[in-house]
């Protein structure tokens, strides 16, 4: 009973994020602070991690097949959270477009990711959405703008919103270094793709 439960509920999570979002709204209304970005997270072939897993990529929305960031997660159930490990894609740009592409994203081969260490996602249920942070510990480390920086991630999902705010700090000073200076970016979602979220 207790995996049936833990299942669902890690479907759950899937579910909502399975999507095409834009900040359309946000960017529209303040084109100085925010660009219009759009957030693909498309679950990959049950087979690919034997689980749940996706692929994300953030483009500009100008410029859907030029991604500036990709991604491959792979779902854990920990029972009252859902961790999500993080992986870089090797050849990343032989992937662009698969966020909207399902034809692209059958060609992704289980050996082109790599672990992002101690970059993963931790998200756990909050009433009526679901809150996501990184990993504690200050470790996920990315170097930007000629110094070492680590991430500080915050998410807040609905069925129908995706709230980001990505921030790299100093390692030293922990001043920010990159990142909105504004405030976290909103998306909405404009197209689901739950449906494609593999049953356990």
């Amino acid at each position: 009973m207790r995996e049936a439960q833990d299942g669902n509920l890690q479907i759950a999570l899937a579910q909502w994020m399975a999507g095409d979002f834009s900040n359309h709204k946000q960017a529209s209304e303040n084109l100085k602070d925010y660009a219009h970005i759009r957030v693909f997270f498309r679950p990959l072939p049950f087979d690919f991690f034997q689980g749940i897993g996706f692929y994300s990529e953030q483009v500009y929305d100008y410029d859907l097949w030029q991604p500036y960031r990709q991604g491959i997660h792979r779902f854990i159930d920990l029972g009252d959270r859902i961790y999500i490990e993080n992986y870089s894609l090797k050849d990343s740009l032989l992937y662009a477009g698969a966020g909207h592409n399902r034809d692209i994203l059958q060609t992704i081969p289980r050996d082109c990711i790599e672990r992002r260490d101690r970059c993963s996602m931790v998200f756990v249920r909050d009433e009526a959405l679901w809150r996501g942070s990184v990993e504690p510990g200050n470790q996920c480390l990315i170097q930007r703008n000629g110094r070492q920086t680590y991430l500080v991630s915050e998410v807040e999902l609905t069925e129908a919103t995706w709230v980001s705010w990505d921030r790299g700090m100093d390692i030293n000073t922990h001043e920010q270094v990159w990142g909105s200076a504004v405030g976290p970016l909103r998306f909405e979602k404009m197209e689901s793709f739950a449906s494609e979220v593999p049953t356990l």
